[in-house]
């Protein structure tokens, strides 16, 4: 009995977390950022793109663990804003997850400008509080 109580509590709990959409505290000073790619540059697709983080580790979603978090990358979207701290981060083709922990990506985009922008998510996909976001950078595919 105790252990079905136990259950629906911490489901409650994840579900009014994930509703009101508070994130786990980020580390003081975390920072995310874009190892390989500088604002301006021109590239050939596929495009790899190597994410950096200090002050923080990474672990995959759903892996509860203080003082980590893993990977979105926002594409040809607007910066992060007050309303996507909000709630959980979508995933589509403007926001890419990657809850396994990963660390890097190759992507084929067509030829063009496109905006990338890292923004790192809780073990349940919503940004930290106060979120770790990465300046948006502008790249160029020839």
């Amino acid at each position: 009995m105790h252990k079905t109580l136990a259950a629906t509590a911490a489901l409650f709990t994840l579900l009014s977390t994930a509703a009101l959409g508070q994130g786990t505290p980020s580390a003081d000073g975390a920072e995310v950022y874009i190892v390989n790619l500088d604002d301006g540059a021109a590239v050939q697709s596929p495009v790899r793109i190597v994410f950096g983080m200090r002050g923080m580790g990474v672990a995959p979603a759903g892996i509860e663990m203080e003082g980590t978090g893993h990977h979105h990358l926002f594409v040809n979207r607007a910066p992060f804003g007050d309303a996507d701290a909000a709630g959980n981060i979508p995933a589509d083709d403007n926001h890419i997850h990657f809850g396994g922990g990963q660390t890097e990506v190759t992507l084929e985009l067509p030829a063009g400008e496109h905006t990338l922008q890292l923004v790192t998510g809780d073990h349940n996909h919503i940004p930290h509080d106060p979120p770790v976001v990465s300046e948006t950078i502008t790249i160029t595919v020839e």
